[in-house]
């Protein structure tokens, strides 16, 4: 494994941010820690890297026990990003690199091929405090990855960024695990897990809530069917499934355990037809609605508009 925790737990004050946190990663994996807003993602991943010590728990990073001894073997973007504004992005990139242990000649000519590479090559002369700020952050992730750490740690990477930088990263988040990275990283954003992630954990009120693949998650939610009859009456609902809802000029409903043909038979027996039918899976964002409650996903959605 490349990182496992086991019971990890922080107080601060009276309150337990993180309650007895599990998460293993295997190596070369991307794995996702989702949870809305002041759930414990980003303490936990601080506790994993030892930036803080546990109250209570143990953990290990890339077989260490004492995280520290392998962070030059460790990328990490933390959620406050912060750059030198008067160095160009190249020298920036490079000394987040020597940081770690990188010679600044081998630091600088990486610098120049991962901008080049991440569609950002026009901006290798510029100075940090005449970038966007999406420029800039991605500035800082290349920086966590130019000494080719064996783990890449990332805490809300997307936040902040527009549509075009977000794919970026998602390209560069991609391109670092070909490469043999684990890639480790935190959000309350499901649709970047739903594409990215291999596994996941979700978090909520500092405990672990789910632990598996997206296939699995997904797999806690039954399907959904819309029907739109062909001649609709007021007599319909009776042969549909009890939670059967009006949607427009038809019905969502769960899908029966038995599936779809039967109840299609019936429906054509009666006489209404079929004029559109969708059978539509569950998404990661409907399952962690159930999971976490709908006011703490508003709530995230709501701090990553005003991002």
């Amino acid at each position: 494994m490349a990182v496992t925790a086991k019971g990890l737990v922080k107080r601060f004050g009276d309150r337990r941010v993180v309650d007895g946190v599990d998460i293993a990663v295997p190596k070369g994996m991307i794995y996702g820690v989702l949870g809305p807003n002041g759930a414990g993602k980003t303490t936990s991943l601080r506790i994993v890297l030892g930036i803080i010590e546990p109250d209570g728990g143990e953990r290990s990073v890339l077989g260490n026990p004492r995280p520290r001894e392998v962070s030059d073997q460790v990328g990490y973007l933390p959620e406050e990003r912060g750059l030198y504004p008067g160095m160009k992005t190249v020298q920036a990139i490079a000394f987040m690199g020597a940081l770690r242990g990188l010679d600044w000649k081998t630091g600088r000519k990486r610098a120049v091929e991962l901008m080049e590479a991440a569609g950002l090559g026009h901006a290798t002369d510029q100075k940090i405090r005449k970038l966007s700020k999406g420029m800039a952050q991605l500035v800082q992730l290349l920086g966590s990855v130019v000494h080719q750490p064996d783990l890449l740690v990332l805490d809300e990477p997307f936040s902040g960024l527009d549509p075009v930088n977000q794919e970026r990263l998602e390209k560069l988040i991609l391109a670092e695990r070909d490469r043999g990275a684990t890639i480790l990283f935190s959000t309350h954003v499901m649709a970047h897990a739903e594409r990215l992630c291999d596994r996941l954990t979700i978090i909520a009120g500092g405990k672990v809530r789910f632990e598996g693949t997206v296939a699995d998650a997904r797999a806690t939610l039954p399907f959904k069917a819309h029907y739109v009859p062909h001649f609709p009456n007021d007599g319909l609902p009776a042969l549909l499934p009890a939670d059967a809802l009006r949607e427009g000029d038809g019905w969502r409903f769960t899908l029966p355990d038995e599936g779809i043909e039967a109840l299609l038979i019936k429906l054509i027996e009666a006489g209404y037809g079929i004029s559109g039918l969708s059978i539509e899976r569950p998404s990661l964002h409907d399952v962690f609605v159930r999971i976490v409650g709908r006011d703490a996903l508003e709530q995230g959605e709501r701090t990553e508009t005003a991002a």
